[in-house]
């Protein structure tokens, strides 16, 4: 009996120097939390938009975040920078032991004696790069020396004028057999076959079979295409014809004093024209402009939105001028009752060099259909 007596006594010693062994390790074990210690300014101070607020706590917090202004942290020390509205500042600092809601007063700049506070600059708003269409270039905005005084000049070309144009696109190319018959098919009006006499004269589309292009020439330009047409069609892909001084804009490339999209001479090499190859060529096939503009010169005329007067430059508006409106959109929204005639710009196939130039000006009846390199190109406007 006295042997078992002590042997119990002795189990209940181990038993309670190992509760006390492990209780003490699990204590040694648990870390206190890290705790915020003081903060510069004092909470309830008045500051200026632009003070930083400097934290320290007694350890290395983790994972700090605030929910106003920028944070940053070094060691046990965390600094909060602004620019902080003016009025209350509710600043909560978060961590991960805990959190704490700081309060200041962020003074107007005349409101802290002694302390000159910098007004703030409105941040400035880069506006967004604007998207540029499929099948579309930008033009950027700009002046440039519109018409010409050299020697082979026509009247009608001068006198030179500065004219200053908004940004806008225009087609990379020449609207093409293949997107001209989807207009047409999808708007039976304008068909070879029951187009209003009023829209086009008797040679629209007169190398087409009905609603059928020439085989094999789905990528060449439209031709024999009243400017009815070819603002029906603009209207109908939600574009416009390019006015008269986008055009030229657009086909000069950017160079100053030129006379055609890529400089002062002129080869078969550069352009399609003087019946070198016969006919139209596909779209593209020589090389763009510096604007990345293709066939601006040759294979096919090209329409513009506003009326010719052959005079108009004398008294020209010198921003995004149009003639015979006051703006793009009185002749969008009425196209088809403008009768005045139109300009027409670039030449074509089987045009002499100098009716490529990029200041040469031509103007006929909207009904025309041409005899075989008239077509068009498409613009719009980057802000509506």
């Amino acid at each position: 009996m006295k042997h078992l007596s002590i042997l119990f006594g002795l189990t209940l010693s181990c038993l309670f120097a190992t509760y006390i062994v492990s209780c003490g390790t699990r204590e040694a074990d648990e870390a206190d939390p890290v705790a915020l210690v003081s903060t510069e300014p004092t909470a309830g101070s008045t500051i200026n938009a632009n003070r930083i607020i400097t934290v320290t706590f007694d350890d290395i917090p983790e994972n700090v975040s605030v929910n106003v202004g920028i944070v940053k942290k070094s060691g046990t020390t965390v600094t909060i920078s602004g620019p902080f509205n003016p009025g209350v500042l509710t600043l909560k600092i978060t961590w991960a032991d805990g959190f704490q809601t700081l309060t200041y007063t962020v003074a107007t700049p005349t409101s802290v004696a002694g302390e000159p506070i910098p007004e703030l600059e409105p941040e400035i708003i880069p506006e967004p790069e604007p998207i540029i269409p499929d099948g579309m270039v930008l033009i950027p905005e700009g002046e440039f020396q519109m018409g010409s005084n050299d020697g082979n000049a026509d009247n009608d070309e001068q006198p030179v004028h500065t004219v200053h144009i908004d940004a806008f696109y225009i087609d990379a190319n020449e609207v093409t057999n293949g997107e001209f018959k989807d207009f047409v098919l999808a708007n039976p009006a304008w068909q070879k076959d029951l187009i209003n006499d009023r829209f086009a004269d008797g040679n629209y589309l007169n190398d087409w079979n009905g609603n059928n292009y020439p085989l094999g020439q789905r990528d060449h330009p439209v031709r024999y295409v009243s400017w009815y047409a070819a603002m029906a069609y603009a209207v109908w892909v939600d574009k416009r014809l390019p006015t008269e001084a986008e055009w030229e804009k657009a086909s000069r490339g950017g160079l100053k004093r030129k006379q055609y999209p890529w400089g002062n001479g002129i080869n078969f090499n550069r352009a399609n024209y003087g019946k070198n190859i016969g006919q139209t060529t596909p779209v593209g096939e020589y090389p763009p402009n510096d604007y990345g503009v293709y066939d601006i010169a040759g294979n096919v005329w090209e329409w513009c939105l506003d009326g010719y007067e052959i005079d108009f430059y004398a008294n020209s508006p010198r921003r995004n001028p149009t003639a015979g409106a006051n703006n793009v959109e009185e002749i969008v929204n009425d196209f088809e009752n403008i009768v005045d005639f139109r300009v027409l710009r670039g030449g074509g196939w089987n045009s002499e060099p100098e009716w490529l130039r990029v200041s040469n000006r031509h103007g006929t009846s909207p009904a025309y259909a041409g005899i075989g390199a008239l077509g068009f190109r498409c613009a719009k406007s980057v802000s509506p």
